[in-house]
């Protein structure tokens, strides 16, 4: 039998329970938008995301849920079809994928959920404010940058060889 990339989704499993756990804790004990400074540079702030990434699109009447929704379903079963092409070998690639995974599904159960999703990490300096985000966007964001860093391997490995 093959040995796949599937194995790597316990990654995705465990992105998506500190995702939502991170969120529930946060609704738990945080009121819509308190805010708990933790670093002179970073606070826990419990916001509401009904866009997308900087909350693209979250002014519009709610057709966005469902389109963001569908997105990650589509980018996710993309994405677990790669690992089961995948070799299980394929760390650095498999990872990223698995991440990527995670960090879609987390924030598509809250949006399914919720109809918005739960950010609370806020990074600034001084009057500039990075977007408040949650658990899953930093793993899309790992997964994405592995991506790129594996792509830079395989360049240097092929320039090599070549």
């Amino acid at each position: 039998m093959k040995k796949t990339g599937l194995i790597w989704l316990w990654l995705s499993l465990i992105t998506i329970l500190v995702d939502l756990g991170t969120k529930y804790s946060i609704v738990q004990h945080f009121e819509l938008y308190e805010s708990l400074n933790i670093l002179p540079i970073f606070d826990l702030t419990y916001t509401r995301n009904y866009g997308a990434a900087f909350s693209f699109l979250a002014d519009h009447s709610g057709w966005q849920k469902y389109l963001f929704l569908g997105l990650a379903i589509v980018i996710s079963c993309a994405l677990i079809v790669m690992l089961f092409k995948n070799k299980r070998e394929l760390k650095l690639q498999n990872s990223a994928y698995a991440l990527i995974i995670g960090g879609a599904i987390g924030n598509a159960i809250d949006r399914a959920y919720n109809g918005y999703v739960i950010d609370f990490l806020h990074f600034y300096w001084d009057i500039y404010h990075y977007p408040v985000f949650n658990i899953a966007d930093v793993s899309i964001v790992v997964g994405a940058g592995l991506l790129i860093l594996e792509s830079i391997l395989e360049h240097r490995k092929s320039k090599k060889s070549d």
